[in-house]
């Protein structure tokens, strides 16, 4: 009786055993990248001590905080009219010592329809709050993925996506990444995009209401108080385990916070 093999992604070598940090483009610091960054500083830390290069985060955000934002998000009541990212970013730096990076713009097209100056990372985690922007940084990886010449060479995509009770969490490879010779496991060298997966998906659940929120309450009608942190531990635990681990069976999941169900999202 022939036995079918489990199916596996092993992650890029060069995410195991780098000689510099390994550069991440963090896009969104509101409810959910905000607490995705904390995590990011959990993992550095655990990552050097362990004698690996650890990360080099790069935030992107062109929000001001507002008081609406505070409770549901990471933000001090004096730190109300800072850049998002600016905040966060020196946050983190005081209390680690790292020297991460904020961009206070949108991670989009220039004008002229160039991509933006440091765009060039070899993972990208996106935590957006509309389907728009996940095209857009879509369409940018994809273009990034045909010009690999460089060191921060792109190798994964981590998107974060939520309603007010639920969301998932969804790992794509940026190309093909080789995968070693297994007769354990099948091996998966290509994990698809959120937006070629579940493009009409993610298309009829874009919500109509897109405006910022006036307040707590306000937006605690568009997403609940936890989803957001319960998606960034979950979703950062993902990463955690590829270079923990070196390989994932794993690559994703999807979050139902009312009734507490959680689906995995198999490598195939």
């Amino acid at each position: 009786m022939e036995t079918t093999k489990t199916a596996i992604h092993f992650t890029d070598n060069y995410l195991l055993n780098p000689t510099n940090p390994i550069s991440v483009n963090l896009i969104g610091a509101g409810g959910t990248g905000s607490k995705v960054l904390t995590a990011l500083m959990e993992m550095n830390h655990s990552l050097i001590t362990l004698g690996h290069a650890g990360l080099q985060i790069r935030l992107w955000d062109d929000d001001i905080i507002t008081e609406a934002n505070l409770g549901r998000q990471r933000f001090a009541p004096s730190e109300i009219g800072l850049y998002k990212s600016v905040a966060l970013i020196n946050r983190v730096n005081r209390f680690m010592g790292t020297n991460w990076k904020a961009e206070t713009q949108k991670f989009e097209r220039t004008a002229l329809g160039g991509f933006p100056e440091n765009a060039q990372s070899t993972i990208y985690i996106t935590c957006v709050d509309n389907v728009k922007a996940r095209f857009g940084v879509a369409e940018i990886l994809k273009e990034l993925s045909d010009r690999r010449h460089h060191r921060d060479e792109p190798k994964y995509w981590l998107d974060f996506g939520n309603s007010q009770h639920t969301g998932q969490v969804i790992l794509s490879t940026i190309g093909t990444v080789k995968q070693p010779n297994s007769e354990k496991y099948e091996t998966v060298a290509s994990l698809p995009m959120v937006t070629d997966e579940f493009g009409e998906l993610l298309k009829q659940s874009e919500q109509a209401d897109d405006t910022p929120s006036c307040s707590l309450a306000e937006a605690l009608e568009k997403q609940d108080l936890y989803i957001n942190a319960t998606l960034a531990q979950m979703g950062c635990s993902l990463l955690w385990s590829l270079f923990r681990n070196g390989m994932t069976e794993n690559r994703g999941f999807f979050l139902n916070l009312k009734n507490f169900q959680t689906h995995p999202l198999k490598v195939a």
